[in-house]
């Protein structure tokens, strides 16, 4: 993929300007390295921080919830600036060497690197790649026993739900990202985790991520439980 390499400046205005719509968009680009560390310790440590603060945050007392919790979040902040990257740019960020703040969630990528979506031979699976290299890493080092397609069905809902979120905010992408999206959701283990449901890229999962155990949760708006008559597309 040498010759579909993004210049690095290209990636940081990309990546810049996609932060640009907030939330779990944010990818930091460059800057000092003090507060940062490769996510791949986080990986191997299963995430643990991470699930006690949402256990704190939560007041749950159930390991597994915590973790599909902090897990769900982590997909959704490597989902949605890499999805909008892709669809607003045309380039696939690397997330390779990626970082994560020594206090919180918020993901860095120190060397900003990319390739151009169009010079691929399957853009879509080349996003796959980069982001699920980075679900499937914490899967390895979890210290609880969390069902595999739980997680998948994670990830999948982190990017059903990017994909909804950048509908509302850049509603003239709507073709390539439904397009994409959709793709994405049959590849690999994302393949059987759900379906969209509606126009404005309304998703249901087919698991659950467990929120409603938490003493103050509920049904997510795309759990697998939830009652199907509320789901229906209008």
């Amino acid at each position: 993929m040498h010759a579909a390499r993004v210049p690095a400046a290209s990636v940081t205005a990309a990546l810049h300007d996609v932060a640009g719509l907030g939330g779990f968009f944010t990818l930091r680009v460059g800057g000092r390295d003090d507060g940062w560390h490769p996510v791949a310790r986080s990986y191997a440590a299963g995430f643990t921080d991470l699930a006690e603060a949402v256990a704190r945050h939560h007041r749950t007392s159930e390991p597994r919830v915590a973790v599909s919790i902090a897990q769900l979040g982590h997909a959704a902040r490597l989902w949605s600036p890499a999805l909008a990257c892709v669809v607003l740019h045309g380039i696939v960020p690397d997330l390779e060497g990626l970082q994560r703040a020594d206090d919180g969630p918020a993901l860095r990528a120190p060397r900003p690197a990319g390739w151009y979506a169009d010079r691929l031979d399957c853009p879509a699976r080349a996003l796959y790649q980069q982001v699920t290299c980075h679900l499937s890493a914490p899967a390895d080092g979890l210290r609880v026993n969390v069902a595999p397609r739980l997680l998948d069905g994670n990830s999948a809902s982190a990017l059903a739900g990017a994909a909804h979120a950048l509908l509302a905010l850049r509603p003239a992408v709507r073709g390539p990202l439904i397009d994409l999206t959709t793709e994405l959701l049959d590849i690999g283990r994302l393949a059987g985790t759900g379906v969209l449901t509606g126009p404005a890229l309304a998703f249901r999962r087919r698991s659950c991520c467990l929120y409603y155990r938490a003493p103050n949760g509920s049904k997510c708006g795309d759990c697998g439980l939830a009652d199907v008559r509320r789901r229906a597309p209008r």
